[in-house]
């Protein structure tokens, strides 16, 4: 539940920020990771005191910066693509990374991957090139679509360096990523003001779609296998390009449906089978 939780409020990330008139993208990247750095902060001292917080954050170590800095990098590209590119691109592109996790383990890691994973992996490749055709036609911009890539690139990474180090705490991670984030945005920004009705909307963007969802995921997360935590993320790939389709009218085009619908084909067929295999190794 903790875990479907954090899909369907990431699933509002789109639909919020299509809210903010606000031509500085990087004036969003420095509210919302503001106050989702506050609200995580909040979260761990509640949750584990001051001194246990501040133990996390020791003994998070360079695993924890590492996948602090690629949180920092997929936030901030999440809000810039978005400049860019459809909300169903960047989510549906990001749906892959079981899979680009899965193909950095077998790169760095020589990890194995069986047959049906190297043709789940070959379908997403597919299912993103169909998706990006239309950056190549012009119908969008191929910044957006690069960036939702990258996005991918870093959680798959993000994802195998957890899994690699599955002792470490990831919540003081996440939070050192917003504060990195913002950091960098604030040096970025031509200017940091903002309304008293945006500074609303990126109240509730920040604290609870990014950091309630970071929250409820790094806590749920840990409690179950790993496939099926991944499975139920999908939650939010279906969800987002619904809400901002329901609510702005910004409908996907042709190419990311029928590109969606081979990456998300794909990546259910192999998440099924790998949380089968767990349970089966679980017992």
């Amino acid at each position: 539940m903790l875990v479907l939780g954090s899909a369907v409020v990431w699933s509002f990330g789109g639909t919020l920020a299509r809210f903010l008139a606000l031509e500085d993208g990087w004036t969003i990247v420095f509210w919302r990771s503001l106050f989702a750095a506050l609200f995580l902060t909040g979260f761990m001292l509640l949750r584990d005191g001051p001194r246990g917080t501040a133990t996390l954050f020791r003994n998070m170590g360079l695993p924890g910066i590492a996948v602090g800095l690629c949180f920092a990098v997929a936030s901030t590209s999440f809000i810039l693509a978005l400049a860019y590119t459809t909300v169903a691109n960047v989510v549906l592109i990001q749906a892959g990374v079981p899979l680009i996790a899965a193909l950095i383990g077998w790169l760095v890691f020589r990890e194995r991957i069986s047959r049906l994973t190297w043709l789940a992996i070959a379908a997403v490749i597919g299912g993103v090139a169909i998706m990006v055709s239309d950056s190549m036609s012009g119908a969008v911009s191929p910044i957006g679509d690069a960036l939702a890539m990258l996005i991918a690139f870093v959680f798959a990474l993000a994802t195998v360096i957890t899994r690699r180090y599955a002792h470490v705490r990831m919540t003081p991670a996440a939070c050192f990523g917003t504060i990195v984030a913002g950091t960098v945005a604030a040096v970025m920004s031509s200017s940091l003001a903002v309304t008293t009705s945006e500074l609303g909307i990126l109240v509730t963007f920040g604290a609870l779609n990014f950091g309630l969802g970071l929250a409820l995921f790094v806590t749920g997360a840990r409690l179950i296998p790993s496939a099926l935590a991944a499975l139920l993320g999908t939650a939010e790939t279906v969800l987002a390009p619904l809400w901002v389709a329901l609510i702005h009218g910004e409908i996907p085009s042709l190419n990311t449906i029928l590109g969606g619908i081979v990456v998300l084909t794909a990546l259910l067929s192999y998440l099924s089978v790998e949380l089968w295999r767990q349970r089966r190794a679980l017992g």
